[in-house]
């Protein structure tokens, strides 16, 4: 646990006023959510483009046709991660690693019609031996190369797009990437409402405040490794991803 009792604290009050400056701030939290809800009111207007639902993507059976990646439902939510293929676990993208491991219950997506997958850029066998090796349990496949230009199209991994289906024809509706990727993991969320924040170095925090991650990855890495591994280390998996 890092050592803060060096660190400049916050000036102390009595309860009374400290409320009236909360009081004060969460008219600026109201506001920011209705400036979401009218964000999420756009996208649901924007236009979409069609998509070949026959495009291959390989999964634990073999190839498989997008369409029926929606196992039945009308929506489908895919994250694209990124892969360095022969490398083993802890070189693997610290910024997947830290998304895909937020994402545990896919219950509450299904009950509004909407099914969740992994589209990972690397191939099957080994990739998802890395997710056996970090215990997630989210629908995962591989996209092969020959359905790169359909699905990633002129993108980056990295993307989470969203999906519609109409019979048997598919849309997609909307895509985003970087830090729009953020809804995926609540730990930002939570580390916004604590007095030091994410302690990242862009943050705008008080003179003196601990801020020792960068913003290029290095923030989702510990001693050589994505964060979200060390647990299953010391867990004793085993993370060798090679075929032997």
């Amino acid at each position: 646990m890092a050592d803060t009792s060096h660190h400049p604290l916050p000036p102390v009050t009595d309860r009374r006023s400290w409320q009236a400056k909360i009081d004060e701030l969460r008219a600026e939290e109201k506001a920011h959510t209705r400036a979401g809800d009218a964000l999420a009111a756009a996208r649901r207007r924007l236009p979409m483009v069609e998509v070949d639902p026959a495009t291959t993507l390989i999964g634990s059976d073999g190839p498989v046709p997008l369409l029926d990646v929606f196992d039945g439902r009308s929506q489908l939510i895919a994250y694209f991660h990124m892969w360095h293929t022969g490398r083993p676990a802890a070189e693997q993208c610290e910024g997947c690693t830290f998304s895909t491991s937020h994402i545990t219950e896919l219950s509450y997506l299904h009950s509004r019609d909407v099914s969740y997958a992994t589209f990972c850029e690397g191939p099957y066998p080994e990739s998802s031996r890395y997710r056996d090796f970090m215990g997630w349990t989210v629908p995962w496949y591989s996209v092969p190369p020959e359905s790169v230009a359909e699905l990633v199209a002129g993108r980056h991994f990295g993307i989470l797009v969203c999906y519609l289906r109409e019979g048997g024809r598919v849309f997609e509706t909307y895509w985003t990437t970087a830090r729009g990727n953020e809804v995926m993991a609540p730990s930002y969320g939570l580390l916004d409402l604590t007095v030091h924040g994410r302690q990242e170095f862009w943050e705008d925090s008080p003179d003196g405040w601990p801020q020792r991650w960068g913003s290029r990855g290095g923030q989702f890495s510990i001693d050589g490794r994505p964060i979200a591994q060390w647990p299953r280390i010391a867990a004793g998996r085993d993370d060798t991803l090679g075929d032997g």
